[in-house]
């Protein structure tokens, strides 16, 4: 351990436990004890003190007793003349920055000082839009301030893709750069893996965040790079992410610090990129970092402790920027960037895609708006569709892209222009079954393009091309070369030929277009075939297993994975491609109860892969050993007695619920790996199942759900409501608008009529 960093560590400790200890006492008495404290729309309190010590910290007044702890974990600096070991006492240092910290943003909140405020800036974020030009709701997104700390709602959006190995890992980069364009390469070189990028520090007063801003990248969630703040105070925020990640995902309690830091070191692959003059500060707050077993990685010369222990490798490596060989600073980003993977071991996956932007998940959420717009394809002004079909092998030519009509310079500049994009794709293990499959990640292979804005599928697909990526060259021709790369490079298992038409011509559009629908039409059918009855398996979905190492995923036809992202076409896809991977074909074998959906094969599937926790898994009941979740659900539905019947809450809505609690709380009591009957995480689709709770009683059990669910699902709730012989039913389910106590909730319904009041009771 080196004496060097434990004194500097130590020393910036000491100086920031009295900086908090000074704060909360002016706070204190110029706002009360009584006053709340808490960061936004999180069930997690303040979630690294939570996590560390068990605290619930609801108000001021709580918060003198995490001081006085933080204070009990510092110690004197190391000793000139006498070596002692230090590491402990470093460590422990650390741990008391973090609990100083978090105290210190949360009275920041309490003042109103956080998010920092950022006059100019604009935060590339929403989690969810209908329209390029607006946010969410139809708000215009947040301008002025930075991020602040991030909700619960984004962590489990980002859920399913920490998992699957699509966002491998997060780097806490603090402090600045030695140039702009330093900083905007080594964002680039993260983007590009696809590495989660959370921002905050200084070097004498200028930030990354800063040097970003300037260089015109954009910077929020949609943008995987978050911007916490421009002190090294903000990267606390990191560390309460990956708290709440060990939560949220790994089913592990407050008060549990042991079991959440092995959490960390074992399953989330984090480091700290240190930028620029390393000052006490960022010495003890790396030293927190270490806790959680994530390295820090500097691009100056400071010492180095290379042993492994806290750690899985090295704990702390300096890599000068002036020493990195490189041409240039793209060369030595890559390289600052490639040593950092390697000393976290974080597992990337990069996909060799030859366009003249940057490539990678990380631009998925990018914004296109009309004032930054090139041209567009489908929308308001024109028609745009995607169409993937099966051919067979001496069909095609690899690799062949074909442009049939007009090209980008023909379009006006912020112009519309009709499109055809049509995939032919042919292997020895291919099948038509998984047409639809591949062609829904046109979406997301498309959208990793920067300055590429892709929403929908097939006849309702909308694309945006921004002005700066034409000027880098982006031609139409690309978009096929994207679909080309992509295919092979994730689909290679059951694809060897890819060949990708554009058309433009608008009567080839059309003519074209009459042939798609028509093979809609026949999937439609297909999947309205395909029930549970139709087959002899289902398939398990280990993904979450990463983070909650005890839950299983069974998904059937007629029940899509509970994160929405995989349904029984996908897991047979994924088998084919990977036949040792995480989705396993379970034989059902003999029925056991049909009523509430036992088999023997899915029984015994649930115990293995549950390593005994789970014993059996009744598929079409929430009261009856429902099926567990990680926290990636894209709803929670709960049991209300009192209505005799069940609520429906998205992961989108904050407002709160007739139980009392918010989704936040309530993903506490659905996630981890834990069977509760009455409460039960599910993908919003299953929704519109035919056995959605059939056991239960079905779709008219549902006598509250979240308005974002109720808008967005209207069409197929409406279809809901035919089959369940009510087309009165979606008016009947109350939602945050009419009711959000359970008080209220029954006379409401009493007075609409709502069917779960005149059923046999559901306990």
């Amino acid at each position: 351990m080196s004496r060097y960093i434990a004194t500097r560590a130590i020393r910036g400790a000491n100086a920031l436990v009295g900086e908090a200890e000074a704060m909360l006492e002016q706070a204190l008495s110029e706002k009360g004890p009584d006053t709340p404290v808490a960061f936004p729309n999180t069930a997690y309190h303040l979630p690294v003190i939570f996590g560390m010590t068990g605290k619930e910290i609801a108000h001021l007044g709580e918060l003198p007793e995490i001081l006085v702890q933080a204070r009990s974990l510092l110690h004197p600096t190391p000793s000139r003349e006498h070596w002692t070991p230090y590491l402990g006492e470093t460590l422990d240092s650390g741990m008391a920055t973090l609990l100083a910290a978090e105290t210190i943003e949360a009275i920041r909140y309490v003042y109103g000082l956080q998010p920092e405020s950022m006059p100019g800036f604009e935060l590339a974020g929403g989690t969810s839009f209908t329209s390029p030009d607006m946010n969410g709701g139809g708000n215009q997104p947040p301008n002025g301030h930075l991020n602040g700390a991030i909700d619960d709602i984004q962590l489990r959006s980002w859920g399913i893709q920490l998992v699957d190995g699509r966002m491998p890992g997060f780097a806490a980069i603090v402090g600045c750069a030695s140039s702009n364009e330093a900083a905007v390469q080594i964002v680039r070189e993260l983007q590009r893996r696809n590495i989660l990028c959370f921002l905050s520090g200084n070097v004498n007063g200028h930030s990354i965040i800063d040097q970003l801003h300037e260089e015109g990248v954009e910077l929020g969630y949609d943008t995987y790079t978050v911007p916490f703040g421009t002190d090294t105070i903000s990267a606390i925020y990191a560390l309460g992410f990956a708290t709440r990640s060990a939560l949220t995902f790994g089913g592990l309690k407050g008060g549990q610090p042991r079991e959440i830091l092995n959490y960390n070191k074992d399953r989330v692959f984090a480091f700290v990129l240190a930028l620029g003059e390393v000052d006490d500060l960022k010495y003890s707050a790396a030293a927190g970092a270490i806790n959680f077993g994530f390295p820090v990685i500097a691009d100056t010369v400071i010492p180095q402790i290379l042993p492994t222990g806290i750690t899985t490798y090295e704990h702390v490596v300096s890599m000068p920027w002036n020493e990195i060989d490189g041409a240039n600073d793209t060369e030595k980003a890559e390289r600052l960037v490639q040593k950092c993977i390697e000393v976290r071991g974080v597992k990337v996956r990069v996909a060799n895609v030859p366009v003249p932007v940057p490539y990678g998940s990380a631009f998925e959420g990018e914004v296109v708006r009309k004032a930054d717009m090139r041209a567009e394809f489908g929308g308001r002004d024109s028609r745009c569709f995607e169409y993937l079909k099966m051919a067979k092998l001496d069909e095609l030519t690899d690799g062949k892209i074909e442009v049939i009509g007009r090209g980008l310079s023909d379009v006006p500049d912020q112009g519309s222009m009709d499109m055809a994009i049509l995939i032919e794709v042919a292997g020895r293990q291919m099948e038509q079954d998984f047409e639809p499959v591949l062609e829904r990640q046109i979406h997301y292979f498309v959208n990793g393009a920067s300055g590429i804005q892709h929403i929908g599928q097939r006849d309702i697909t909308w694309i945006r091309l921004s002005t700066k990526a034409a000027e880098a060259g982006f031609d139409m021709e690309h978009f096929g070369k994207i679909l080309h790369a992509r295919f092979h490079s994730d689909f290679g298992a059951i694809v060897d030929k890819v060949q990708v038409t554009i058309i433009t011509e608008p009567e080839e559009v059309e003519a074209r277009l009459e042939e798609a629908r028509a093979a809609y039409d026949f999937r439609n059918k297909r999947l309205a075939d395909l029930t549970d009855t139709a087959v002899d398996e289902f398939y398990s979905c280990t993904l979450c297993q990463s983070f909650a190492p005890n839950h299983v995923c069974i998904v059937s036809p007629e029940r899509l994975g509970l994160c929405g992202a995989y349904n029984w076409l996908d897991c047979k896809a994924s088998f084919s491609i990977n036949p040792t991977g995480p989705n396993q074909p379970i034989k059902l074998g003999r029925i056991i109860d049909p009523v509430r959906g036992y088999w023997e094969g899915t029984n015994a599937y649930a115990r293995i892969g549950s390593h005994g926790v789970v014993e059996e898994v009744a598929m079409y009941s929430i009261m009856e050993n429902p099926m567990t979740a990680c926290g990636c659900f894209e709803c929670i539905m709960m049991l209300i007695p009192e209505a005799n019947g069940v609520m429906v809450v998205s992961r989108e809505d904050t407002s709160m619920t007739p139980a009392g609690m918010t989704f936040s709380t309530l993903a506490g009591m659905a996630g981890g790996g834990i069977q509760t009957p009455g409460v039960m995480g599910v993908g919003k689709y299953y929704l519109i199942s035919p056995k959605f709770i059939s056991a239960d009683g079905g779709f008219k059990r549902v006598v509250w759900m979240s308005s974002v669910l109720k808008d967005g699902m209207a069409e197929e709730l409406k279809m809901v409501a035919e089959r369940e012989g009510d087309a009165e039913l979606i008016d009947r389910v109350a939602d945050e608008r009419s009711v959000t106590t359970v008080e209220e909730l029954l006379p409401w319904l009493e007075e609409n009529g709502h069917p779960a009041l005149t059923m046999d009771p559901i306990i």
